[in-house]
Parts: structure tokens; sequence; C-alpha cells
């Protein structure tokens, strides 16, 4: 363990949400991490690891001179033309200091495909703002030296803790309808996969495109209404959207960038984990 901290010091840029966190703590006893927050909070006021920085006053450049990271993570929130610019000067940095760039990108940079599910290499597409910020960011690091940059894309993330399970929490406890998209085909992973996934890519110098989903694909309607039984042994109220008549995909499955067995997740155990 001492060679790896003395070997890596690692920057979360979004250090303070749900999955940014989620990385700090995996990364924080192997490295020495540090990590970005936004807004006051005593549990990262007191952490000398922690620089608060909030993208529309503070500059990046500022708290990269001051804890000279190898390795710079990026789960990022927030206007995407101010990420644009910060995550611009990340990339030179990246270039002048020779370090590397992980970026967490999204399952919506293939939101205009919907007729089959998407593999590393496949050419994004995107109909949303969000998917055209993500595509924007990834062809900004593709130009940079390959084995300095990471795409990591990301389908529906899960845990204990996050937005989407407390959010089913607070429509449970008023008994209100839970939105499903019956026609949406997707697949899913959790918080703590992801984190173990990325300090794999970083143990083992991996570099290119990654797609960390589930090695399987579920039903959004299927999944959340399986994940409602067995999480809340209820059956609340749901409210059916249909985005489409026909079925959508909006899925990342990996090929040709795989990760080792115990890396990799199904869906069924997404729930099992979400549900112990």
């Amino acid at each position: 363990m001492k060679d790896d901290l003395n070997k890596h010091r690692i920057l979360v840029l979004g250090g303070s949400g749900f999955l940014g966190n989620a990385i700090y703590k995996e990364l924080s006893s192997y490295y020495h991490t540090f990590a970005t927050y936004r807004t006051s909070n005593s549990n990262f006021d007191t952490n000398k690891h922690f620089f608060q920085y909030a993208i529309e006053e503070d500059d990046v450049v500022d708290i990269l001179n001051a804890c000279k990271p190898t390795i710079i993570i990026s789960a990022l929130r927030g206007d995407f033309h101010l990420q644009t610019i910060i995550h611009q000067h990340v990339a030179d940095y990246v270039v002048l200091n020779n370090c590397k760039f992980i970026f967490i990108s999204s399952a919506n940079a293939f939101d205009a495909y919907s007729k089959y599910p998407s593999y590393e290499f496949d050419k994004t597409l995107s109909h949303s703002v969000y998917g055209h910020f993500k595509i924007k960011i990834e062809n900004m690091l593709l130009r940079l030296p390959k084995k300095q940059v990471a795409i990591l894309r990301l389908p529906m993330v899960f845990g204990l803790q996050c937005p989407r399970i407390q959010k089913i929490n607070d429509l449970l406890k008023n008994e209100e309808a839970i939105e499903i998209f019956p026609n949406l085909i997707m697949n899913v992973t959790l918080d703590k996969k992801v984190t173990q996934q990325i300090h794999y890519i970083i143990n083992r110098h991996k570099f290119g495109v990654f797609h960390l989903g589930s090695t399987d694909l579920v039903h959004h309607d299927d999944f959340i209404k399986d994940l409602i039984a067995r999480r809340f042994k209820t059956t609340p109220k749901f409210k059916h959207v249909y985005t489409t008549n026909e079925a959508r995909y909006l899925a990342v499955l990996p090929k040709f960038n795989l990760l080792p067995k115990h890396l990799q997740i199904t869906s069924d155990k997404v729930i099992e984990e979400l549900t112990k």
C-alpha cells in the first residue's frame, strides 16, 4: 500500500457528489487523494484533502497547481458551458504535466440510437443537451495522447444513498406515483462497482473507452418494479411513461475493453446489493 500511496496523486473533481464521493472513499486509502466540493460542509471544510470549488467563480488551475495530481478524475456537475471550459483547462494541464485524465461519461452519448445497445467503438450521436455535452468533452479528450485518457461511459448508477433511491423513498412516503418507462431497455450498475472498476483501471494503467454497465439488459419498468418489491416490500402506484411506441435502447455494453469477471455485474446483482 505504501508504494501505491507514493505512486499517484489523484484529484477527484466533483468529490462531494454521489458518485464523486464514492470514488474518493474508494481511492483515499490507497493513494494521495484530493477532491473538490461545492458548498460549505463541516465534513469537507475540515478535511485538508478537499478544496472548496465553485465552477462559476473559481479557477480549476489553482487547484491543479496546489495538489499537483498525476491522475485527474472528473465527476463534475453543473453548467455545461462552464464545464467545457474547465475540462479544456484540465486537458491542457494533462498534456503539459504528462498525467492522466479519467472522464465519467454517459450512455446518453448514444441516446439518438434507439434500435440497439451501444459498444465502446460505436459512433456517438445524441439528441439531448446532456448527451451533446458529454460527446463534446469526449471528443476533446480523444485528441490527447491516447495513453493519458480513459473515458468511462456509465448507464443508470444506483447505490444505497443515490438520488434515484432517495426519490423513490420520498415518492413512497408521500404515496405518489413512481414513473416507469415500459419501452426503455437499459443496463445499470452500482456506485461501489464503478469505484472498484476505476481502481482497477488506475492500478493496471488502462486507457481508452470503457462501458461500465451491467453485462445484461433489462426493461426499466421490470427493474424498478423488482427493486421496489424486494427493497420496500410494497406495490406502489406507477405512472407508465411512453416516449415511443417501440422499444428504445439506452444501454452501454462492454465488448472490447472487458474487465475481469469479478469486476463485471448483472442487473439482478445490482438489485441484490440494494436489497440486502
